[in-house]
């Protein structure tokens, strides 16, 4: 079985225009995700809806993808681009990972993790959570909490601390009980990806703003491989200061 990465990069971002192509340590932002996700897949493409992108890939010669601008969201990207390596480079991938195209501090190691959760043959999709350890990241809307299945498939997922421990001050929770941090790396089952890409939003997702939510409440599954390894994002101009002071360390 084939997996292949599919890396969704769009230009236009209303706190951060054009963050695919902000540089970091003389290379663009989409050029450190490509390399460090090359390193785990043989075969990885940028789908993005820009032109800028898809040429700067092509500069560094990487593979890329035109797709359309109308997309939602990083899934429906990914479904489109899958049809179109299908027919152009004339694959037929078993498993594809979607790779946020703002994290230039993936690990191959996280790519790993999450495909060998299809090693089950019942994994229908697959994301990476790691325990939470501090309450400011539990308290924080932005960093998304997961609820997990005693085989580790997710209940639910919300911007709010999730569950909640009667009886006990917030402050102490995580004393009382383990919370997970949902990381946003996915990988689809390629005939999932196609199925979930014509789901409509359903109520939970718009409520959380949260497409993973739509999926399950679709009755779909989604396991959830444990991971260690950080996975650091960049939202905003601030993000990527500190993410090129990160990449001058040792």
């Amino acid at each position: 079985m084939t997996n292949i990465g599919i890396i969704p990069a769009r230009y236009a971002s209303t706190r951060f225009p054009g963050k695919p192509l902000a540089e970091i340590d003389g290379a663009p932002m989409i050029e450190h995700v490509y390399r460090r996700a090359s390193q785990a897949l043989e075969k990885v493409f940028v789908a993005t809806d820009d032109k800028r992108i898809f040429n700067t890939v092509k500069a560094f010669k990487g593979q890329a993808v035109m797709t359309s601008p109308l997309h939602r969201s990083g899934t429906d990207r990914c479904a489109e681009a899958l049809n179109i390596i299908r027919k152009e480079y004339n694959l037929d991938p078993g498993i594809v990972i979607n790779i946020q195209g703002d994290e230039p501090f993936i690990k191959p190691g996280q790519i790993n993790r999450i495909a060998e959760s299809f090693d089950d043959r019942q994994v229908e999709i697959a994301s990476l959570v790691m325990k939470i350890s501090d309450w400011k990241s539990l308290n924080d809307p932005n960093h998304v909490k997961v609820v997990l299945s005693k085989d580790n498939y997710a209940l639910y997922f919300s911007r709010t601390a999730i569950p909640y421990v009667r009886g006990s001050e917030k402050e102490k929770w995580l004393s009382y009980h383990t919370f997970y941090k949902h990381l946003g790396l996915y990988a689809y089952r390629a005939d999932v990806l196609g199925l979930i890409s014509k789901l409509k939003p359903s109520k939970l997702e718009k409520a959380e703003a949260l497409e993973q939510n739509r999926w399950i409440e679709n009755g779909l599954r989604i396991k959830c491989a444990l991971t260690d390894q950080e996975s650091i994002g960049i939202d905003s101009p601030e993000d990527l200061k500190r993410a090129i002071e990160l990449m001058k360390r040792p």
